[in-house]
């Protein structure tokens, strides 16, 4: 397994636990009716499948060139 595709898997599950931890905040903001932490959570959803998105996007890339 080279360098990239290791790289790849951890910039996924880390978006992946992102998105978990995310979800997490944003139970707990509704049971709480806390808004801005329900804002919180949601942005970090989109921050997280951002990131994940583009480590996909950078090893197809990656693929393509070799």
């Amino acid at each position: 397994m080279n360098v990239n595709k290791i790289r790849l898997a951890v910039t996924v599950i880390g978006s992946a636990i992102g998105v978990v931890a995310a979800g997490v905040q944003a139970r707990k903001a509704v049971a709480k009716g806390d808004k801005l932490s329900l804002v919180n959570a949601i942005a970090s959803v989109l921050v997280a499948v951002t990131g994940g998105a583009l480590a996909i996007r950078g090893a197809r890339k990656d693929g393509e060139e070799a």
